[in-house]
């Protein structure tokens, strides 16, 4: 993350929950919800997230991704051929999950938006995600995909906060 984050997550926590349905603001109480901080060093140390897509047939399609945080986006790296890839040219929307932990100590934090396919990453960018990627190369990655969210949402139990 090339930039502290957590204003920026707290922020788009709040006015998400300020506009979520009763029935979720009861699924994820304020005294579960992690806070900005929390969310981004939860961010910092999870490398891989779950992303969902529609394919151009209305079934979903799920996949893990390596993905890092850079000016209010998630930027995941995508093989050129890749299902994820297709599915967001068809229909430009992506909803991200990154969960651990079972019953008292799960946490999860889950993010929707539009995306964008971009040919080539920031530097900074392509910087971040190869030490997230403990050094490896992206030579493979022929195509970044930009998550802007609109929504997100976090849930950690008490067990998981000390």
């Amino acid at each position: 993350m090339t930039t502290n984050p957590a204003p920026w997550l707290g922020q788009l926590q709040e006015q998400s929950f300020d506009r979520a349905s009763r029935t979720l603001r009861k699924a994820y109480p304020p005294e579960r919800r992690m806070s900005g901080a929390q969310l981004a060093r939860y961010l910092e140390r999870r490398v891989y997230a779950l992303v969902s897509s529609t394919r151009p047939d209305g079934r979903p399609h799920a996949a893990p991704t390596l993905f890092s945080i850079h000016a209010e986006s998630f930027w995941l790296p995508t093989l050129g051929g890749a299902a994820r890839l297709r599915n967001v040219r068809a229909q430009p929307w992506l909803a991200l999950s990154v969960v651990e932990g079972d019953h008292d100590t799960h946490a999860a934090l889950l993010a929707e938006g539009p995306v964008e396919v971009v040919s080539t990453a920031p530097e900074s960018v392509r910087d971040i995600t190869q030490l997230r990627n403990d050094g490896g190369s992206l030579d493979w990655a022929e195509a970044w995909l930009r998550l802007t969210p609109q929504r997100l949402f976090s849930f950690a139990e008490v067990a998981w906060r000390n």
